[in-house]
């Protein structure tokens, strides 16, 4: 609990407040305790999950405008900054390791945080883990190479999901969480793309069939900090902030992928066919998504050297 003196910092995020169902709210509630224990009080974070305080575009409106910290989806982080869905090229990484290495120590992430900050005076401080990797469901056939996708109509979350449907030969459909299940339940959607925490969060194997773990993208959100929040603070407490946030981050790391394997478990047992394509596998879904994606992204009107030095991380 903070003391009447503290400096309070408002956090808002999507989802709901269980860590064990919300990664995200996992994030959030041991950045909170670190920084009010390491800062002794004198700074407090107030959450504020579930959307709260807007959906995702109001909230990047007033975390550029008001002294607070967001957490954002890509659909919420590329209205403002396209340039963010370079991070989303499918298939990119083959485990957590390749992931990681890939926000921790790659040059485009590097230069993405200071494109950001050029040009929406906020900041990108963290790409936190949030569910493992996207994987197909759905309720037709199983899907073991980019042909079992043809004709198969799928739920998006967002632009980049439509595009990677088209590029192998399926279609996407934007439709909201929250009406996820009935559209997978009444056909209006045969699948979707979900890490296994949210199929189980939203209950989706209960209307899906086929689960195919084929590390589609890395799923994160990014945690934005308005500069005014971060220029006010003493030098003492940007550190104090700054380190807890690298703690809390790793934190989600071990629990993601400490849960990964029970939670496919979770899915066998509930029925749902688990199928993992192997390498050859893996290398037609590449084959057959990365050129007509990268040809999307340029569409967003994204420098191509964006593209390019994402794709040299990635290697």
């Amino acid at each position: 609990m903070g003391s009447a003196n503290a400096k309070v910092i408002y956090l808002s995020y999507n989802g709901t407040s269980d860590p064990e169902k919300n990664a995200v709210h996992l994030f959030a509630t041991n950045l909170k305790s670190i920084v009010e224990k390491e800062s002794n009080n004198e700074i407090e974070i107030k959450l504020y999950p579930n959307s709260i305080l807007g959906k995702e575009q109001e909230r990047m409106v007033q975390v550029l405008h008001f002294p607070s910290l967001n957490i954002a989806s890509f659909t919420g982080v590329s209205a403002l900054f396209p340039e963010i869905f370079v991070n989303s090229i499918p298939f990119a990484f083959d485990d957590f390791e390749s992931a990681r290495s890939y926000y921790d120590h790659g040059q485009c992430w590097k230069k993405l945080k200071e494109e950001f900050y050029s040009r929406n005076n906020a900041h990108l401080l963290a790409a936190i883990e949030e569910g493992g990797f996207l994987a197909f469901t759905n309720n037709k056939q199983e899907i073991r190479t980019p042909s079992d996708l043809k004709g198969l109509k799928f739920r998006a979350m967002d632009k980049s999901q439509v595009a990677l449907y088209e590029s192998l030969g399926a279609t996407g459909t934007p439709i909201p969480w929250t009406e996820v299940y009935m559209a997978l339940k009444m056909g209006v959607a045969d699948g979707q793309i979900n890490p296994p925490m949210y199929i189980i969060m939203g209950g989706l194997y209960e209307v899906q069939k086929y689960l195919t773990l084929a590390n589609i993208t890395h799923s994160v959100q990014f945690l934005i900090g308005n500069d005014e929040l971060l220029v006010n603070l003493s030098e003492k407490h940007k550190e104090v902030l700054y380190r807890a946030i690298e703690k809390a981050n790793e934190i989600n790391r071990r629990s993601v992928e400490s849960l990964a394997s029970k939670r496919i478990d979770y899915l066998k047992k509930r029925g749902l066919v688990v199928y993992k394509p192997n390498k050859d596998e893996m290398d037609l879904f590449r084959n057959a998504t990365n050129e007509s994606y990268i040809s999307w992204l340029k569409k967003l009107d994204i420098d191509e050297n964006w593209i390019e030095l994402a794709l040299q991380d990635m290697k």
